[in-house]
């Protein structure tokens, strides 16, 4: 793939769209994608380019979006990958991003120029998610695998800067990162669970990158904002769902994530980071991993749930499920119970219509 700056601006921005509301910031990722570009040249390989029995290492950043105190650098992103090949016994041979979103999407463009390891075109998961779990490809559902995770951020000056590795059960190592990212200030840069090529082809989401281009390029092309969102929907196979001025804005940082939700004339959104859920009069209209994102009417500038605030003029779009590229890990009924607890709504019914918690057996149960 050629990477120049119209390749990054249409993963960015198609990206941020796919992030759901989570994902991270587009101002993020064009400082990252900037920052690649000067220091090199990024090289983006299809999987098919790699040996099966190649390693890939996963990158994410995890934390709350709105955190006032995040701080995690250029070198921290470089960094973390550095101390998981301290600690992994086998050869790094590319990096994949965890989920898609602003600044996700392109989350290993510089630490490819700088350790000379490529980018591959996947992803964990076509668009964002808030846990750790939900990003690893169904390694949630293996009990007998063992997770490498490290993370680094956190600012100097403020004494929280954190760099920590560890390794041992899936769920209880991804809590430990997310308790790193609560004391560094809200953020860290995480490296976590290399495996090999051929699980990724079986379980991750291939071509993520790809796909996050295509809708950036289809909406920039556009000029007016009705044109943009128009042509997002349409490459996406989603809806307008709705529009209106935003009422009111309910968040807080909890276990170091954003929850809270967004009222306006006739909806209710509530995010765990991501958008969750998306109601009028009281019926249900969209249920994560159904894509929900909100865009400014007047630019179409894309919104994550962090940048939301009272009186903006918002449009909701919507994509169902089954119409996107989804990770393994969308097939864990386990993890949905997680996001339940965190909104306080019920999401499992809606996802898993068919299945019995207590007959959840591996990947029997799936979105």
């Amino acid at each position: 793939m050629k990477i120049d700056d119209n390749w990054v601006k249409a993963a960015i921005f198609g990206g941020s769209i796919l992030g759901g509301g989570g994902g991270g910031s587009i101002k993020e990722g064009e400082r990252l994608g900037k920052l690649a570009l000067e220091f090199g040249n990024p090289i983006v390989l299809s999987l098919d380019q790699l040996p099966e029995d190649a390693f890939v290492l996963t990158l994410s950043a995890v934390g709350a979006p709105s955190a006032v105190d995040q701080c995690v650098t250029p070198l921290d992103y470089v960094k973390v990958v550095s101390l998981m090949m301290e600690h992994f016994e086998h050869k790094i041979d590319g990096l994949m991003t965890n989920e898609v979103g602003g600044l996700s999407v392109i989350n290993g463009l510089v630490q490819s120029v700088i350790l000379d390891i490529p980018l591959i075109d996947a992803a964990c998961n076509g668009r964002a998610h808030p846990t750790g779990a939900m990003g690893s490809m169904g390694l949630s559902m293996k009990s007998d695998f063992i997770s490498y995770q490290a993370a680094v951020g956190g600012s100097k000056e403020k004494h929280k800067h954190i760099e920590i590795f560890a390794r041992g059960d899936l769920l209880s190592t991804s809590k430990i990162i997310r308790k790193a990212a609560e004391e560094a200030g809200g953020l860290v840069a995480v490296a976590r669970n290399p495996v090999p090529v051929k699980y990724v082809k079986e379980n991750g989401a291939v071509g993520a990158i790809t796909q996050a281009v295509r809708v950036g390029e289809a909406y920039l092309r556009a000029k007016e904002p009705e044109e943009k969102i128009k042509n997002v929907v349409e490459v996406l196979g989603g809806d307008v769902v709705g529009e209106g001025d935003v009422l009111s804005v309910e968040l807080k940082n909890q276990g170091g994530f954003d929850v809270g939700r967004v009222m306006m004339s006739d909806f209710e959104l509530t995010f765990w980071n991501e958008y969750m859920t998306l109601e009028t009069d009281g019926k249900r209209v969209a249920t994560f991993p159904d894509l929900i994102m909100t865009m400014d009417k007047q630019t179409a500038y894309p919104l994550t749930s962090a940048d939301v605030k009272k009186g903006q003029d918002l449009v909701i779009i919507s994509v169902p499920h089954e119409k996107l590229n989804l990770g393994a890990g969308m097939r864990d009924i386990r993890l949905f119970y997680d996001v339940e607890k965190a909104i306080g709504k019920e999401i499992v019914k809606y996802v898993f219509k068919e299945v019995e918690e207590n007959a959840f057996k591996g990947n029997n149960a799936s979105v």
